[in-house]
């Protein structure tokens, strides 16, 4: 007799026991009880319970609990089931208003984190509340259950619904994801437990360390937890914390199953479609399963295979504007330098594929092979009407602003027509196998992420009238259009012309391709096994180590024209004006697209192009080998894990170093470091349960940030004829944070959770920009400097922290009466309070730190329909550090997004979602509000389509 089917003899066996004991109820007969693993410690939530006789069906709570009431006296067969186990039923007899108590013990001695890893797509949102309850460490989680009830269409935009997570939005989707006012740069990501590096550079603060969120489909998704107090077997990089995307797997009960949607839409301002399809599906097969597919043991069907397919397009525009501020005092506060109106059109197709292979002939053994390719192409075109004034502007009377508009570009036609492709790849291969009351599991992966820019073309046009008439052009403006925008009138000679593209000739064209990746390979290996070091029944020693080998590439190749044709812009721009900003603004005609590059084709390099390529260079690698050891234990209802993680980071990097003399001669020479340190990681995280719904926590925990590749690149940029110097500081030391954390939480019905938690970053070295005056040695690459020159760069700044609280609280009334019992609702609230020494003696919140984030959620779930409408609020974050007065800020936010299903049948549903209700602009400022430095706003997103899950 196999494992698994003498497991279930025992499962029989107490049950029986179980049933023994028996009260009476006064109103028909009751079964009752809990479902705990099969050691009958851990209860187990989600579990499916079923009356055969009846058809009355319930399903267990965080804490194991069932119960089934007003039963006549007979026979009933309660059936078991949770997808990823086997099922069971069990006989039991009820007599007149009797009411039997049952524990049972059920499924595989696993835990609720381990059961979300096994489940994937089918994990409901009660085991993943159970999951947060029983971790050792702080984490929140999120399945793809909930995720399809709003209309996140990335990752990234589902995971800031988590309480500690704020998002940073870009092209009207979510992008970069803080936790706990750390920023994405100073965060890791996993995809199945492997580190997931960066498709591209565009971090807030050039650390080149960010995952971009929005390349990753939500489709592609069985689970995501957040880990707030890192333990020792994880990566110790994870300064605020880690996101762990859980892929889509197979069930263990040997039943085949096909899932997904097929949708369209519609976005409102450039009024384009959309395309929405994803399917998954999976099946086990081999072995000797008997024809009915039911698996009774691991062995009738030990194989698995599991597709994902997600693919997203949609055309989404935007509107613009960007007033540049002259910053100087005597032009008045609020005059302008350059007003950029920027008309854009973006056509994205975003796709994630998935196969999941796994192979379990028994019970204690498991292997698993994995791929996954998650990304975007996208073709980008942006028009601009570009004006400067001449900076000669007076302040009248009335507060509004007076400048003429004479010299040369003052008036400017652009296009900017490009296209990029972004990539994540992740290859696992892994395995897990249990032999005397040991855990050996092991992987070896290989991710890479890649950004290819094949083109990048932009082309300008000035104003330049055929009468003649360049002088004499005005221009009147202030800052009281919309929400603070430019509002102005262009007078003088230019007053009925300017946006006539007859007006205008080719003045500038420029191209320019790029390949960046970020590639890792990786080997883990981790031992799990029993102890008795202090007599206790559930003691655990885990110890492991792994390697990863990190190598990054930066390069780029612009492109040039020797000469321009002198080309009227009526041949590139023949359709009518466009206006634009809700009718603020008049841009002229739009630009088309590849009309210069069939008169002028794609441009040769030049002497200029090829010290541009050279700056751009950079190849790093980045190699860290690491060992640990935890330990935990349990007792009663006290349970703590403490342990160390060591860590060994070797560095290398190559670069160019472009040196221009006081003549303006640039010569070009190769600029290489080394470097490498250790560092240690102790914790200790303890929990109590005061009561089986109600916990304490207690934990310290370290962690680390690695300076950004951009930061620490050797590459440098001498200009000795204009005394400054910018370079990258390989000498910057790592972030490390000491983290201390306490939370309490209590477990509500339903899923539900009420919590309080504060935390404390306590951080060292963090990384700034700088500009200091030094003197530099006038041999080497620095000949030429004989006084004091201004040097850019970056350097390690002094104590900081990041301290706060976190709120959350969910609840289903179903208590309420009658169809009012769907009613529910949930809010969470992220209070961050940070600091650092942002330039010498002056001091800022930290970078991407919004002081509150909030998220506010009402929903109504009873009989198949689904309703939930969904509020996220962030307040203002540094976003650009510039200068005292005029860093740059990401603007306070809130959105407002609604999500509805409704279930024709346990299989089959439609939805309807609309996103962005509040039309949420993203707005950047300068100083201090009201000097808009960006504003740009994308209208609402309707969704619609079927979902199917058989």
């Amino acid at each position: 007799m196999n494992k698994l089917i003498a497991k279930r003899s025992l499962i029989s066996v107490l049950i029986g026991q179980a049933l023994s004991g028996h009260a009476f109820a006064a109103n028909g007969g009751e079964i009752d009880g809990n479902v705990n693993d099969v050691r009958g410690k851990k209860p187990m939530a989600s579990v499916v319970v079923r009356l055969r006789e009846t058809g009355a069906q319930v399903t267990t709570q965080t804490d194991g609990t069932f119960k089934f009431t007003g039963l006549a006296a007979g026979n009933y067969t309660l059936a078991l089931s949770l997808a990823g186990f086997p099922s069971m039923e069990q006989a039991v007899h009820v007599e007149n208003d009797q009411v039997v108590r049952s524990d049972v013990a059920y499924g595989a001695n696993v835990s609720a984190i381990q059961q979300v890893s096994i489940l994937g797509q089918f994990s409901p949102a009660s085991l993943a509340r159970q999951a947060q309850k029983e971790a050792p460490n702080l984490i929140s989680m999120m399945t793809s259950l909930e995720m399809k009830k709003l209309p996140d269409v990335n990752t990234g935009e589902a995971v800031r619904r988590l309480p500690g997570v704020s998002l940073e939005t870009d092209e009207g989707e979510g992008r970069y994801v803080n936790i706990r006012g750390l920023d994405s740069d100073l965060n890791s990501t996993t995809f199945g437990g492997l580190r997931l590096p960066p498709t591209n550079n565009a971090s807030p603060f050039g650390g080149y360390r960010a995952v971009t969120f929005d390349s990753i489909p939500s489709g592609l998704v069985g689970a995501i937890t957040v880990t707030k107090t890192n333990l020792p077997e994880q990566d110790a990089e994870a300064l605020g914390g880690t996101i762990e995307i859980t892929p889509k797997t197979a069930p263990l009960n040997g039943k085949p199953f096909i899932q997904g949607n097929i949708g369209s839409g519609f976005e409102s301002l450039r009024r384009t479609g959309i395309v929405d399809v994803s399917v998954s599906a999976g099946l086990r097969f081999g072995g000797a399963a008997p024809s009915d597919t039911t698996v009774e043991s691991y062995g009738d069907r030990p194989f698995s295979v599991v597709a994902t397919l997600a693919y997203y397009a949609d055309k989404r525009g935007f509107d613009d504007v960007e007033p540049a501020y002259l910053d100087n005092s005597s032009n008045g506060p609020n005059a302008y330098s350059t007003i950029d109106q920027r008309f854009y059109q973006l056509h994205r197709r975003r796709h994630g594929y998935g196969i999941d292979f796994g192979y379990q002939p028994d019970a204690t053994d498991s292997y698993y092979f994995r791929a996954f390719d998650a990304g975007h192409v996208e073709t980008y075109l942006s028009n601009h009407l570009t004006i400067t004034p001449d900076g000669q502007s007076t302040v009248l009377a009335d507060g509004t602003y007076s400048d003429t508009l004479n010299k040369s570009g003052a008036l400017q036609k652009s296009l900017r027509d490009e296209k990029e492709t972004i990539n994540d790849r992740v290859f696992v291969l892994g395995g897990k196998n249990e032999f005397d009351s040991k855990v050996l599991d092991y992987r070896l992966g290989f991710t890479k992420g890649s950004y290819d820019k094949p083109y990048d073309y932009n082309s300008a046009y000035t104003y330049a009238p055929a009468n003649g008439a360049t002088s004499a052009a005005t221009i009147g403006y202030d800052n009281t259009g919309i929400d603070h925008t430019p509002s102005y009138k262009i007078g003088g000679t230019a007053a009925n012309d300017y946006a006539n593209p007859a007006n205008y000739t080719l003045s500038g064209f420029r191209n320019s391709k790029a390949y960046n990746f970020d590639r890792e390979l990786s080997v883990a290996t981790n031992l799990l096994t029993p102890v008795q070091w202090l007599g206790l029944e559930d003691e655990t020693f885990k110890f492991g180590g792994s390697i990863r080998l990190r190598t990054k590439g930066l390069s780029a190749q612009p492109y040039s024209y020797a000469t321009l044709p002198a080309l009227p812009l009526t041949a590139a721009a023949p359709g009518s004006g466009i206006s634009y900003y809700k009718g603020q603004y008049e841009n002229g005609p739009n630009i088309q697209p590849g009309y210069l590059q069939s008169q002028l084709g794609s441009g040769s390099i030049g002497p200029s192009d090829v010290i541009n390529s050279a700056a751009q260079y950079l190849h790093a690698k980045e190699d860290v080998y690491a060992a640990y050891g935890q330990y935990q234990m349990t007792l009663g209802g006290l349970g703590v894990l403490a342990g160390l993680r060591v860590e060994e980071t070797r560095d290398h990097a190559n670069a160019i170093a472009t040196v221009t003399d006081a003549s303006g001669n640039t010569t070009l020479a190769p600029n290489s470091t080394s470097k490498s340190y250790s560092n240690f990681f102790p914790t200790i995280q303890g929990r109590y349960e005061i009561s089986p719904k109600f916990l304490a926590r207690v934990t310290f925990s370290s962690t680390i940030a690695r300076p950004g590749f951009n930061q620490a690149n050797p590459q440098l940029s001498i200009d000795s004829g204009a005394g400054i110097v910018a370079r990258g500081n390989p000498d910057l030391k790592p972030i490390k944070s000491n983290n201390f954390d306490l939370s309490l939480e209590r477990y509500l019905s339903d899923s539900g959770i009420l919590s309080l938690g504060l935390f404390d970053k306590e951080l060292d070295n963090y990384i700034v920009s700088n500009s200091t005056t030094e003197t530099l040695p006038n041999t080497g690459l620095f000949a030429g400097f004989t006084g004091p020159a201004r040097v850019v760069s970056y350097a390690n700044a002094k104590k900081s922290h990041a301290r706060g609280f976190e709120a959350n609280y969910e609840q289903r009334f179903k208590q309420l009466p009658s169809y009012f019992g769907g009613l529910g609702a949930g809010f969470n609230w992220t209070y961050v309070d940070s600091r650092f020494e942002i330039r010498p003696g002056e001091f800022s919140s930290l970078p991407s730190t919004s002081r509150n984030t909030l998220n506010a959620t009402l929903f109504y779930e009873r009989d198949g329909v689904s309703l939930r409408l969904a509020a996220y609020h962030v307040s203002s974050d540094l976003f650009a550090i510039v200068g005292q007065g005029v860093d740059i800020y990401n603007s306070a936010r809130t959105s407002l997004d609604f999500g509805s299903s409704y279930d024709f049948t346990k299989n089959l549903s439609v939805y309807f979602n609309a996103k962005n209700l509040t039309n949420t602009p993203n707005r950047f400022h300068e100083g201090s509000n009201p000097r808009v430095f960006q504003r740009e706003f994308y209208g609402q997103t309707y969704q619609a389509g079927l979902r199917f899950d058989y």
